[in-house]
């Protein structure tokens, strides 16, 4: 066992603080639903920014980019388009803004905003919350097949078994270490809501940030640029590509080829070009209902929203390449023997803890494990939240009990978060490794998603029964096709599920009645979006003669264009620093700050000036009679 006693007493530490922040928390947390799940609107955006960043700076995820990056070089800044990562981009140019006008307290409650009471906008609300159900627990195994991996690199059973009163098979050890860190997670995210989850991120982040600095510095001391080059294919060290990878890994690390081969990644123009459309429409459509979302909901108005949402790319991209770049020098000058070794058999998604267990010293090792399982629980607590954030308030007390007391509500989101993370464990029991439900979550579940979230926010005509069987085809096909192209990347079916999910919502929508016109007139006054909105903006118009419409559809294009740009540039930016390519550095940086001032003139400075609002408490007498 590599850890040291001072390793184990910085973690214990780091562990025990999130949970008497969560105690701490609890009261102010449970005074009512939009402070346990908004955190009452209260805080800052950039706390918010932050404790987004370190969400998306999870455990799973970097273990699978360090392998990427390995495999791939500098071309792996592509691979997570599959997101895609440049969602963010379109949510802090403009989607933010229009999600946080709209002044609700979930995903699904949103639905009631723009399809109304009706049978469509029933039938809309449970599928989104069927959804939002779905995607959290899938995001709940992913992370805790990640965890439990992660942890055994360290802990080796073999250690903790003498003083256990039972025994685990070798394949069970990852299991039982994803149940620990799992329940010390829930514990504080039910104890303190939203307001315990930013708190612990910030601290979180920090961590993080100290530690890829570290890990960067380490990997530049070891390794210099010629030895490094000495080691990989031609064309790892750049980031463009043609037709094909053109990387040949035969000379260097042959099992390499055969992970390229079955990765399905190549021809990677395709692919590449693949990712790019279905990206442009999961980012138009919208932020899944997520911890993501509930981050947007929580800000104080619009504006911070939009700040919010360019703070986590401002944020996140630098120090978590500078940490995937260290490690993955590391792992390829010092690694390659053993995986030489090993051949085929070799686990890429182990190059990580692999490389902490070798190169980080005591006591460093202590507060970048503490780091690694804050990214890990940061993640798994947005997750758990924004669960029961869904399952509370858009099916308990819109169906159940509309008229709960404030005690019995959090009793019920105390109960429901604890059920969340039982099944979410359950199903991670089953799953093979952290790319195979990745790939499911990104391109089949969220591809089903996609045409009816799109055609909400930009089609005045789509109604709740087109988003009820625009969602429901997508989400049976992404839970069908996997069954019948076993053999295909999830991401090469996608046009297909795109197509099944856009016949049901249009075929929906045009074979019912169009959703009323107040509620129409209400949601396209108050969001503002761009789109096909021509009958309804009339109306409103004769209404209310000062009102304009939105025109910015042409600005907002053009800022995301630039935004991709410039979020490309953060994530190239470090890598080029840890390999030292002077050439690359100067041209990033130089893209880097002209794409800055670009947005901060086109962007920043015309962000739209709102006053805050706090989310409507929804009447549950007046909702039950209703329903």
């Amino acid at each position: 066992m590599q850890l040291k006693l001072l390793d184990l007493i910085i973690i214990g530490l780091y562990l025990l603080s999130t949970v008497v922040i969560g105690i701490y928390l609890k009261k102010q947390a449970s005074k009512n639903m939009e402070s346990y799940f908004l955190g009452g609107n209260s805080l800052p955006w950039y706390m918010l920014g932050l404790s987004n960043a370190s969400g998306m700076f999870d455990i799973s995820g970097t273990m699978w980019m360090v392998y990427l990056c390995f495999v791939y070089g500098l071309k792996s800044v592509w691979i997570p388009w599959l997101w895609p990562a440049f969602n963010q981009i379109f949510l802090m140019i403009y989607l933010s803004v229009w999600l946080r006008r709209s002044n609700v307290l979930t995903g699904a409650e949103w639905i009631r905003t723009r399809f109304g009471d009706g049978t469509g906008g029933k039938l809309s609300h449970m599928v989104v919350v069927f959804f939002a159900i779905l995607s959290c627990l899938g995001f709940l195994s992913y992370g805790f097949i990640g965890i439990g991996k992660f942890i055994e690199i360290f802990i080796p059973w073999s250690y903790v078994g003498e003083y256990m009163p039972f025994d685990l098979s070798p394949e069970h050890v990852p299991y039982a270490y994803g149940i620990l860190f799992t329940t010390i997670a829930t514990f504080y995210v039910v104890m303190g809501g939203m307001l315990s989850i930013v708190w612990t991120d910030v601290i979180q982040f920090g961590i993080m940030t100290v530690s890829a600095v570290v890990i960067a510095g380490i990997a530049m001391t070891q390794v210099d640029s010629e030895t490094l080059m000495a080691m990989v294919p031609e064309g790892w060290d750049s980031p463009l590509f043609s037709y094909d990878l053109s990387m040949d890994w035969t000379a260097y690390i042959p099992s390499v080829n055969d992970k390229i081969s079955n990765d399905g990644f190549s021809p990677f123009s395709i692919f590449f070009m693949m990712m790019l459309f279905k990206g442009f429409f999961a980012s138009m459509a919208g932020p899944a209902p997520n911890f993501d979302m509930q981050k947007i909901l929580s800000t104080k108005s619009p504006k911070e929203a939009a700040k919010m949402s360019g703070f986590v790319s401002a944020v996140m991209f630098l120090p978590r390449y500078l940490m995937i770049g260290g490690f993955t020098i590391l792992a390829v000058v010092y690694f390659s023997g053993d995986i030489n070794q090993a051949g085929s058999g070799f686990d890429f998604e182990n190059i990580l803890p692999m490389a902490i267990k070798e190169f980080v010293p005591t006591g460093l090792m202590g507060l970048l494990l503490a780091g690694l399982l804050a990214a890990f629980m940061s993640t798994f607590a947005s997750t758990v939240n924004a669960a029961p954030a869904y399952l509370v308030n858009d099916i308990y007390l819109r169906y159940i009990n509309p008229k709960a007391s404030g005690k019995l509500q959090m009793r019920a989101s105390y109960i429901i978060s604890a059920s969340v993370v039982v099944i979410s464990t359950i199903i991670g029991l089953f799953v093979e490794d952290i790319n195979s439900i990745l790939q499911w979550i990104v391109s089949a579940l969220y591809g089903g998603y996609i045409a009816a979230n799109f055609l909400k926010w930009h089609w005045w005509r789509f109604n709740g029964h087109g988003f009820f069987w625009g969602m429901a085809a997508g989400i049976a096909a992404s839970m069908i096709f996997p069954l019948v192209f076993k053999q295909t990347l999830e991401l090469y079916y996608f046009p297909l599920l795109f197509l099944v999910s856009l016949i049901g919502a249009v075929g929906g929508t045009l074979l019912t009645p169009a959703t009323e016109e107040k509620t129409l007139m209400k949601f396209y006054k108050t969001v503002k979006p761009w789109g096909f909105w021509g009958p309804i903006k009339k109306k409103v118009m004769a209404v209310d003669p000062t009102f304009e419409g939105n025109k910015e559809f042409k600005k907002d294009m053009f800022n995301v264009v630039i935004g991709i740009v410039w979020q490309s540039m953060l994530t190239l930016l470090p890598l080029y620093i840890v390999i030292r390519e002077e050439l690359g550095i100067v041209s990033t940086a130089a893209i880097l700050i002209i794409t800055t001032l670009i947005l901060k003139k086109n962007w920043y400075d015309k962000l739209p000036e709102e006053p805050p609002k706090v989310p409507e408490v929804v009447d549950q007498e007046e909702l039950a009679t209703s329903n």
